[in-house]
C-alpha cells in the first residue's frame, strides 16, 4: 500500500475498533497526521483517560505506552514496535536505581515521566520537564531530594532552585547529548536572528546560550506567540513538523549534532514507528502493554502526587 492507502486503511481501523492513536511530537510527520492526538508523553496519557475508546494505540516509545497503561487501565494499549524503547529511560534500571535509593535514605524522591513503570513505582512524586522546577519548589527547602534520572534536567533544576542538597541520577538521553554548541553557534552566526530555543534534557553550555529553555510543549508554544520569525530548535527535530504547521510564515532550523555528517538529531527509537507498523499493530491488536496491578498502583500513585500539587 502506499502513505495514503495505509493512512486510510488505518482511519477505518481505528473507527471499527474505537480506538485512539496518540503520537509523540517526535514522531515522523506522517504518523502525527493520523493521529487524534498529537503531544507531549503525560499530556497524552492524560488526555485519553477521558476518552470512551476502547483501545489505544501509542505512536511513540515504551515508557510513554506504559504510562497510558497506568492511567488508563481498563483499556487495551497497543505499542507499534516493542523495540521502540528509550536512552534515558535505560539509563535508569529499577534495580540499580533501588539501591541508590536504600544507600541517601529520608530523601524524596523525583522521578522525570521518561522513565520505566517499576522505576516510577519507587518514586514519591513524577514530574515533566515542564512542572519539574514546580515540583522541586513545592517541598520544603530543608528537604533532601533524589532527582532521576535525567543529569541535564537535574542539573537545570538545581541552578534554577539552588537546591543543593538534591542528588542527581547519571542518565541522559542519546538525542539530547549529542547537540553541539560549536556547530550551533555556527548556525546561528548564519541566522542572528533567529530564536534559539532548547529542551532542559540538554548539556549546560547549549542551555546557557539559549533564548528560550522550555519543554517540547513550551517551545511550540513560544514559536506560534514570538514576534521572532526564525528559530533555532535545540531538541528531537520531530517538532518542527508541529511548528511549521502552526507557524506557516516561520523558518525553523534542527540543531546539528557532534556528527558532522548529520544535519539534525533524530531519536532512531521514535523513527521506529512507521504507518505499516500501526496499520498491523491494530489489524491484529498486538504488541500489548501488560503492567502487573500492584506494580501499576505504585506508579500510578507518584503520578497522581504530581497532580495534586498545585501550580505556584
Amino acid at each position: 500500500m502506499t502513505n495514503e492507502e495505509m493512512k486510510t486503511a488505518i482511519i477505518k481501523l481505528k473507527k471499527e475498533k474505537n480506538c485512539v492513536i496518540l503520537a509523540h511530537y517526535y514522531t515522523r510527520p506522517e504518523v502525527q497526521e493520523i493521529a487524534d492526538f498529537v503531544g507531549d508523553s503525560l499530556g497524552l496519557s492524560q488526555t485519553v483517560q477521558s476518552t470512551k475508546a476502547d483501545i489505544i494505540l501509542f505512536a511513540g516509545v515504551h515508557f510513554m505506552a506504559e504510562t497510558a497503561k497506568i492511567l488508563s487501565p481498563l483499556k487495551k494499549v497497543l505499542l507499534p514496535d516493542l523495540e521502540a524503547g528509550c536512552s534515558l529511560a535505560d539509563s535508569c534500571n529499577a534495580v540499580d536505581f533501588k539501591k541508590f535509593i536504600d544507600a541517601n535514605p529520608n530523601h524524596t524522591v523525583i522521578s522525570y515521566v521518561n522513565t520505566t513503570t517499576e522505576v516510577k513505582a519507587l518514586t514519591d512524586i513524577i514530574c515533566t520537564s515542564s512542572n519539574a522546577i514546580n515540583i522541586v519548589n513545592s517541598l520544603d527547602k530543608e528537604e533532601k531530594i533524589i532527582f532521576g534520572p535525567d543529569r541535564n534536567l537535574g542539573g537545570y533544576i538545581k541552578s534554577i532552585t539552588g537546591r543543593e542538597n538534591m542528588l542527581v541520577w547519571d542518565g541522559a538521553c542519546h538525542v539530547h547529548e549529542q547537540f553541539s554548541l560549536e556547530r550551533l553557534l555556527e548556525l546561528k552566526a548564519k541566522h542572528p536572528a533567529a530564536e534559539i530555543l532548547t529542551h532542559p534534557e540538554c548539556k549546560k553550555t547549549l542551555v546557557m546560550v539559549s533564548d528560550v529553555v522550555g519543554s517540547t510543549a513550551e517551545l511550540l508554544n513560544h514559536a506560534v506567540n514570538s514576534a521572532a520569525k526564525e528559530f533555532i530548535v535545540v531538541t528531537e527535530p520531530g517538532i518542527l513538523h508541529q511548528m511549521q504547521k502552526s507557524c506557516p510564515d516561520k523558518v525553523f532550523y534542527a540543531a546539528p549534532p557532534t556528527d558532522e555528517k548529520c544535519a539534525c538529531n533524530d531519536c532512531s527509537f521514535m523513527k521506529l514507528v512507521t504507518l505499516e507498523k500501526i496499520y498491523n499493530t491494530l489489524l491484529n491488536e498486538s504488541n500489548e502493554i501488560i503492567i502487573e496491578e500492584g506494580i501499576r498502583l505504585k506508579a500510578e500513585k507518584s503520578i497522581l502526587r504530581m497532580l495534586d500539587i498545585p501550580n505556584l
